[in-house]
């Protein structure tokens, strides 16, 4: 897992060049006036999906991984908090769905907090649970799906 701005995305730059690309990309497009929706930026091996949503409470979200995709989760509006626990160990709950390329699992998670302007990198064995806080708060995230 990574955690930070995109103003230090300079730092990533030696990463896999598919997770660079996607970096860039977040850095370089305005998404405050973007429509909902998804965005293809390498077919089906780099693509973003724009959202806007109100948040959760921590008793209704459920931590989560995927098999073929890294997520980078950027906050473009708004302050979400993150549940994030490791992979070894966890409890399935959903067995994973191949179409849809996720598993949910049972567990505790700690929270981390991104406010607008910060983003998180979600690794294969980094189970997370997205949209957590204040369900009369909106906010608006953008997901790149970056296939491994």
């Amino acid at each position: 897992m990574i955690i930070d701005s995109l103003e230090n995305i300079a730092s990533y730059q030696t990463l896999n060049q598919r997770l660079v690309r996607a970096l860039n990309y977040l850095r370089e497009t305005d998404f405050s006036g973007r429509s909902v929706g998804e965005y293809p930026l390498e077919e089906r091996d780099i693509f973003a999906i724009v959202s806007d949503y109100s948040l959760k409470t921590r008793a209704q979200g459920k931590l989560e991984a995927h098999r073929q995709y890294v997520d980078i989760q950027y906050l473009v509006r708004g302050t979400e908090m993150i549940g994030y626990a490791p992979l070894a160990g966890q409890e399935i709950l959903v067995d994973y769905e191949h179409e849809k390329d996720c598993v949910f699992y049972r567990g505790d998670s700690s929270l981390i907090t991104l406010v607008a302007g910060m983003f998180a990198v979600f690794f294969p064995q980094d189970l997370h649970m997205p949209g957590i806080g204040d369900p009369a708060q909106q906010v608006r995230k953008v997901v790149v799906k970056v296939r491994l």
